[in-house]
């Protein structure tokens, strides 16, 4: 991140951060404006509350194409943010450990960071929203390539990658709460299950040679399935060869 937030500002991109992200980021030299700052209204509720504010949504929200949407923010004094960068608290992780308890999960379930998230990927018309490190490079490199803006194919990919992230997250929370009762203790199998697959590849056909079909993996495939395969020669896969 702290790559990624100094190649921004090397690049005149103005930085506002949450506090423990901000503090790091002075830490590192980079001029960063706290939130609770911007907003008039600092972190409150053990951090529960310091995103959900009107300069924050209004500026990610504000259509640029709209006189109307300008000229609201504008009288509201809250710029628009053109860039949004999350990473989510870590739930699956926090889930993942050995006698994790139901008040640690709780705490671990983000509502600001998707809520911009999905904002920003809502106007991706108008702002790019980054959910993946492994994004930070190429987006500066774009930023340089592109006249430092990034392009509409790119803001829509990001989008789409936002919203897949955002039902992966919720879905996770559903599967773990869903299956333990109000003590935390685990009741079976969940009662809503979300599944979030990633595609691998599509397939030449599926059942049949009329249909379509397409291979799918877990976010995190188990070592050694067919999930993890690398195919070394012959003609694309269809449906029959992965069943």
């Amino acid at each position: 991140l702290e790559e990624f937030a100094r190649g921004l500002a090397a690049r005149g991109v103005a930085l506002l951060s949450t506090g423990g992200t901000a503090k790091a980021l002075a830490a590192a030299g980079l001029a960063v404006t706290d939130v609770g700052a911007y907003t008039g209204f600092p972190e409150m509720l053990d951090g529960r509350v310091k995103t959900l504010h009107p300069k924050v949504h209004g500026g990610i929200l504000a259509r640029r194409d709209l006189p109307a949407h300008r000229d609201a923010i504008a009288r509201a004094g809250i710029p628009t943010i053109d860039l949004v960068v999350v990473n989510l608290y870590p739930f699956r992780e926090t889930v993942a450990k050995p006698g994790c308890s139901l008040d640690d999960a709780i705490e671990n379930i983000d509502i600001g960071g998707p809520a911009m998230v999905r904002s920003a990927a809502k106007n991706w018309a108008h702002v790019g929203i980054v959910v993946d490190p492994a994004d930070y490079a190429g987006l500066v490199a774009e930023l340089d390539a592109n006249g430092g803006a990034l392009s509409r194919d790119t803001r829509f990919r990001l989008a789409r990658k936002a919203f897949a992230h955002t039902a992966a997250y919720d879905g996770a929370i559903a599967n773990w709460l869903t299956a333990r009762d109000a003590d935390g203790a685990r009741t079976g199998f969940p009662a809503s299950f979300r599944y979030a697959g990633e595609l691998v590849q599509s397939m030449r056909y599926g059942e049949n040679p009329h249909q379509e079909a397409a291979f799918y993996r877990d976010e995190k495939p188990a070592a050694g399935s067919i999930a993890t395969f690398r195919q070394l020669q012959g003609k694309e896969l269809s449906y029959n060869n992965i069943a």
